[in-house]
C-alpha cells in the first residue's frame, strides 16, 4: 500500500513539475537584419529561443511585388534564400516556432482596402505558408505565422488582413498571428486590429518610447503593462532592446530585469515571456542566456 501511495505521489509530483514549466516564460528574437549574427539554424541551436521571427517582409501591399529582405543573409533577387528552408525545418524540429515578421521600421507598405489585404494575405499563405507557389522565398518550408510589425504606412486594414490570414488555419496547420505594437496604448498602427481577438501572441515593444519603458521608471512600465494586458490576445510579451546598442532607449539591465521588472508583471494571467531585438545584439550581451532561468 505504502509503494502505491508513493508511486500516486511520484506521479502527481510529476504532473505538477510539467505543468510548472508549460507555463514558464519563453523568448522570442528577431533574426535577419544583420549578417553578422550568425545562421538561422546557429540560432536555433542555441536552445535560448522559443519564437524566432525572420525579419523582414518590409514591402508589400497596393499592388507592389512582395519583397524579403534579410540583409546581409542571403540575396532573395536571386532566389538566395531558399536555402533557408532546411535551417527553418531545423529550427521547428527543436520545438521553435519560426515567423515571418512584415513591416519594420523602414520599408514601403500599406494596404489601400479590404481586397487589397485579402490578396497580401493569400501571397503570405502561398509564399511562406501552407500554400503553393513556384516562387516561395524561403524554399519549401512552411512557416508557422506572420508577425505583424507595423510602424509606418497607414492604420488601415490590417484587421481586415487578420481574419484572412485566420482563416487560412481551417485548412490544416494553425496559421499563428503575432505582433509587435509600440508600448504607448492603444498602438497607433494596429490597435484595431489588435482588438479582434485573432492575435495569439501580443510582444509590446517597451523601448524607444520613454512615456512607458522602464528608464522612466516602474509606475510607468507597469501601468502600460495593465493596460495592455486588457487586449484580446493569449500571452503578452515584454519587448526589450537586447542590448544598450540595439535601441535608442529603453534598455533594462539583466540584473534589473530579474529582480525588479519580471516580479512585478510575471502575476499576471496574460504574460507570456519577453521578446528581444534582436540575434545580433543579443550575441554580443549574452542577454537571452542571463535571463533564461527567470523569464
Amino acid at each position: 500500500m505504502a509503494s502505491h501511495q508513493l508511486a500516486i505521489l511520484l506521479a502527481l509530483f510529476s504532473l505538477s513539475l510539467m505543468l510548472l514549466c508549460s507555463d514558464a516564460g519563453k523568448i522570442a528574437i528577431y533574426w535577419g537584419q544583420n549578417g553578422n549574427e550568425g545562421t538561422l539554424a546557429e540560432t536555433c541551436a542555441k536552445k535560448d529561443y522559443d519564437f524566432v521571427n525572420l525579419a523582414f517582409l518590409p514591402t508589400f501591399g497596393n499592388g507592389q511585388t512582395p519583397m524579403i529582405n534579410l540583409a546581409g543573409h542571403c540575396d532573395p533577387y536571386t532566389n538566395g534564400c531558399t536555402n533557408l528552408s532546411v535551417d527553418i525545418k531545423s529550427c521547428q524540429a527543436e520545438g521553435i516556432k519560426v515567423m515571418l515578421s512584415i513591416g519594420g521600421g523602414a520599408g514601403s507598405y500599406y494596404l489601400t482596402s479590404s481586397e487589397d489585404a485579402r490578396q497580401v494575405a493569400t501571397y503570405l499563405w502561398n509564399n511562406f505558408l501552407g500554400g503553393k507557389s513556384s516562387s516561395r522565398p524561403l524554399g519549401d518550408a512552411v512557416l508557422d505565422g506572420i508577425d505583424f510589425d507595423i510602424e509606418g504606412g497607414t492604420n488601415q486594414h490590417w484587421d481586415d488582413l487578420a481574419r484572412y490570414l485566420s482563416a487560412y488555419s481551417k485548412k490544416g496547420k494553425k496559421v499563428y498571428l503575432t505582433a509587435a505594437p509600440q508600448c504607448p496604448f492603444p498602438d497607433a498602427w494596429i490597435g484595431n486590429a489588435l482588438n479582434t481577438g485573432l492575435f495569439d501572441i501580443v510582444w509590446v515593444q517597451f523601448y524607444n518610447n520613454p512615456p512607458c519603458q522602464y528608464s522612466s521608471g516602474m509606475n510607468n512600465l507597469e501601468e502600460a503593462w495593465k493596460q495592455w494586458n486588457s487586449i484580446p490576445a493569449s500571452k503578452i510579451f515584454l519587448g526589450l532592446p537586447a542590448s544598450p546598442e540595439a535601441a535608442g532607449s529603453g534598455f533594462v539591465p539583466a540584473s534589473d530585469l530579474t529582480s525588479l521588472v519580471l516580479p512585478a508583471i510575471k502575476g499576471s494571467a496574460k504574460y507570456g515571456g519577453v521578446m528581444l531585438w534582436s540575434k545580433y545584439y543579443d550575441d554580443q550581451s549574452g542577454y537571452s542566456a542571463s535571463i533564461r532561468n527567470a523569464v
